[in-house]
């Protein structure tokens, strides 16, 4: 993925209360460029603000230290403050920074630069058949057919245009499908990964993407509730094992935020907790003469 040559800041983020809070700590200044080498960082990979190398290793403290040129020991009182006041998120060992696509935008940058990409693409592929002999008139019986396809391509390149032309100048946010794909791949790490977005997936995220109030913290608590599942994951009697298609799901995915898939580890605690009490129990009584095996 390509990286982005910027990153967004407000004017007034030495307003903003975590920053003063910060402030107030030992190593302050460091903590706070540590905290803009860590955006830099998000930007330059254009991961979703997740920081995996190579989508295989997550960073580590002294890989943070390394790059940023800074003490692991500052690293860490960072990385730790961080998490404390919520401006990071650690997620199966990974530093994750929460809802960063919505604060930077780049799922918009990122989704305009591959439509335009595949129009493009589109684009081309029919002006070949125009300008081809799939639309050329070779007798008088075929002819109005091939007139009213090639008139039908015309017609599709002029909507094609014409969805550009209102996407672009209403700056419509487009649906961040990329980045919920790149979520899922990091915090789903048990389940199969994606080789492509489109059709009847592409739907159902947009769908789910517009039915939570297009908040990417609820696909966060659905790929973290997934992954802990022991059941989805496929300890059950078919030894079945759920995807992302299946999360995607309208119903599936309510029932895996309302936690119906949890591990269920009350009983067996109990269950534990009452045979320690019986064999404690035995124990006194045989010290007490009173019970013999």
């Amino acid at each position: 993925m390509a990286d982005v040559k910027w990153i967004k800041i407000v004017t007034d983020i030495f307003d903003d209360e975590k920053i003063l809070l910060i402030e107030t700590l030992p190593e302050a200044d460091s903590i706070i460029v540590i905290w803009f080498k860590l955006l830099c960082l998000a930007g330059k990979q254009n991961n979703s603000g997740v920081f995996i190398l190579n989508d295989k290793m997550p960073y580590s403290e002294k890989m943070f230290a390394t790059i940023f040129r800074r003490k692991e020991s500052t690293v860490q009182l960072a990385l730790n403050t961080f998490e404390q006041f919520g401006m990071i998120e650690i997620i199966n060992d990974t530093v994750t920074i929460p809802n960063w696509s919505k604060h930077q935008n780049l799922d918009q940058l990122e989704q305009r630069n591959e439509y335009m990409k595949n129009y493009m693409k589109i684009y081309r592929e029919k002006q070949k058949l125009l300008a081809g002999g799939e639309c050329k008139v070779n007798s008088k019986v075929n002819s109005k057919s091939n007139v009213s396809e090639a008139d039908k391509i015309r017609e599709d390149i002029d909507k094609n245009i014409e969805v550009l032309h209102t996407s672009s100048s209403t700056g419509v946010d487009p649906v961040p499908y990329q980045d919920i794909v790149n979520l899922y791949h990091s915090i789903c790490v048990s389940y199969p990964k994606l080789k492509s977005i489109g059709g009847n997936r592409q739907k159902a995220i947009s769908a789910r993407w517009k039915q939570y109030k297009k908040d990417m913290t609820v696909f966060k608590a659905l790929f973290v509730n997934a992954e802990q599942s022991d059941f989805l994951k496929g300890a059950n009697k078919r030894s079945w094992q759920a995807d992302f298609n299946w999360l995607m799901n309208d119903a599936n995915m309510a029932k895996v935020l309302e936690g119906n898939y949890d591990n269920k580890h009350s009983q067996d605690k109990e269950e534990t907790a009452y045979e320690k009490a019986k064999k404690e129990a035995f124990e006194t009584l045989k010290k007490e003469g009173l019970f013999s095996e």
